[in-house]
């Protein structure tokens, strides 16, 4: 197929077709990210190519397909003149579409009308990764999740807020959430009000799906000049571990499929919150106390 510059996915799509529908990120400003810096100017494909695109898959797997991922960074923020015909030709391609899925943004779920998210979901997008990274708002600040809504003052907890506001409103649509975490994105300085924000994030949004990353420090970035310019310092590992050991520990998700699968991770988890909860905080401890062996360095990766 056919994409332009490095293409991302979440872990749990790797068996997915990935449909390049946008290119690069709408916001691109979160300080940690270096995924979409390379296409430093967001625009969404002409339609037409993505159609061509979806055809060629089609005659290239066949029926194999199950999944589908739209990207790149937050595909959502597509017009619906767009998602109409891209929806109902993946659905037309490929008789054995069970799972349409793509990354958004809390600001792009709250841009799009009630209707508009009902009839996404009827047109087979059922699934949206949405990352807040933190629940702690200073840290959520620092690490640029999202503009200030218009009105919004700076003593408000308007990104906490609006990642609740975009899961209700995507929730009501008929959507499935996944929401993804990032120990260490407070460093040292801000673990503790980061995990017990985070846990308290998880509660509000309650989604399908949880999982948790481990920030990694990329050169180049704003948080890597920032590490470098002001002695932001990065958790080590118990630290990260504890993080997640409290959002575990906190976290009242309804039922959610909790995952640790990410490459970036030290120690690979999984389980159902709140059935599992007290299996996975007992692992936690385990590795905290050295009795069970952490991803070695080497082995780690974005």
């Amino acid at each position: 197929m056919r994409y332009t510059g490095k293409v991302y996915r979440p872990p749990s799509e790797a068996n997915s077709y990935i449909l390049q529908a946008t290119i690069g990120c709408s916001w691109n400003n979160c300080t940690y990210c270096d995924m979409y810096r390379d296409k430093p100017v967001f625009r969404q494909r002409p339609l037409a190519e993505s159609l061509e695109d979806i055809a060629m898959a089609g005659m290239e797997y066949g029926q194999s397909v199950e999944k589908v991922f739209v990207a790149d960074g937050d595909a959502l923020i597509m017009p619906m003149h767009h998602w109409r015909p891209i929806l109902r030709s993946l659905a037309d391609t490929f008789s054995g579409l069970r799972s349409v899925s793509c990354y958004a943004t809390a600001t792009n779920i709250l841009e799009k009308t009630e209707a508009e998210l009902v009839e996404l979901v009827s047109l087979g997008l059922g699934l949206l990764y949405i990352g807040p990274e933190s629940g702690d708002e200073i840290t959520m600040r620092r690490i640029a999740k999202g503009p200030r809504p218009k009105g919004a003052s700076r003593s408000e907890g308007y990104l906490f807020d609006t990642h609740v506001a975009a899961a209700e409103k995507a929730k009501a649509a008929g959507f499935k959430i996944s929401t993804i975490f990032l120990l260490g994105a407070g460093g040292v300085e801000r673990s503790e009000a980061h995990a017990h924000g985070s846990a308290k994030l998880v509660t509000a949004m309650d989604p399908n799906f949880l999982s948790a990353l481990t920030l990694t420090v990329v050169p180049n970035t704003p948080l890597h000049r920032t590490q470098e310019n002001s002695g932001w310092v990065l958790p080590e590992v118990p630290q990260l571990l504890g993080e997640l050991r409290i959002i575990v520990a906190q976290a009242r998700p309804t039922n959610a499929l909790f995952r640790t699968n990410h490459a970036s991770n030290y120690l690979p988890l999984a389980g159902r919150l709140p059935k599992d909860r007290q299996r996975i905080v007992d692992t936690l401890d385990l590795a905290l106390s050295g009795e069970i062996p952490l991803r070695p360095e080497w082995s780690r990766g974005l």
